[in-house]
């Protein structure tokens, strides 16, 4: 019997060539790494046999490469859609967290507190980013009932529309949940109103190309995560 529910593929963009760096690029618009197109072509021979109806993707320049190479085995156009965007940092752009500390101590210490509804001068709150692309994906799954759609987006946009869809407290969503480039996630709706994650930050197609399993994490989540793990 066929499926009536919609099946998101939530996929992040591949790593960047400031991955390695650590730097806040929310809204910087750098390209995708040779790593991070590799990654995305694993991915899309994982995804070939899939029935895809339509591929959306942020308006950035790495998911828009991302979803591009996804979209090769389907012969499908990419639509863009803004409110799909990574989260803007303000004046932290293309800065680490070490320099942020350093210049914007108040900020950094306000950002770990609440990372949901604080934003630094002249960027964006988790809410913020939350009340764009919430609406955005839930248009798509009205428009595509009972069908396959790939979504490509960022680390922490992904992360704050799962918080939302999953009931998570959005505060936490930088300690609790990770994001790697590439990484799969699968969310099933029964309608826009009823999600189910049903699979999270998959990366086994990065074993396909010979690509080393994903390490514990230690500098990918917040700095609550990383002093723990220095314990």
């Amino acid at each position: 019997m066929p499926s009536t529910n919609t099946r998101i593929f939530l996929v992040r963009h591949g790593a960047t060539v400031l991955t390695a760096e650590d730097r806040f690029a929310g809204a910087t618009d750098v390209p995708l790494s040779d790593e991070g197109r590799e990654q995305a072509g694993r991915l899309a021979m994982r995804l070939r046999s899939e029935k895809i109806s339509a591929i959306y993707a942020s308006p950035l320049g790495r998911t828009v490469e991302t979803a591009g190479i996804l979209a090769g085995p389907h012969g499908i156009e990419v639509r863009l859609r803004d409110g799909l965007r990574e989260i803007s940092h303000g004046r932290w752009e293309q800065m680490t967290r070490r320099e942020v500390e350093a210049q914007f101590a108040d900020e950094a210490a306000e950002w770990d507190r609440d990372p949901y509804t604080f934003a630094p001068e002249g960027g964006e709150s988790g809410l913020a980013v939350t009340a764009r692309a919430l609406p955005v994906l839930l248009d798509i799954v009205r428009a595509h009932p009972a069908q396959n759609v790939l979504v490509v987006s960022h680390k922490a946009t992904i992360r704050l529309l799962l918080s939302s869809l999953l009931g998570f407290d959005p505060r936490r969503y930088r300690d609790n949940l990770d994001q790697l480039p590439a990484a799969l996630n699968i969310v099933d709706f029964k309608d826009p109103s009823h999600a189910r994650l049903t699979l999270f930050n998959d990366t086994s197609h990065y074993a396909a190309a010979g690509m080393a399993l994903p390490d514990v994490p230690t500098a990918r989540l917040s700095k609550w995560w990383d002093a723990a793990g220095k314990r």
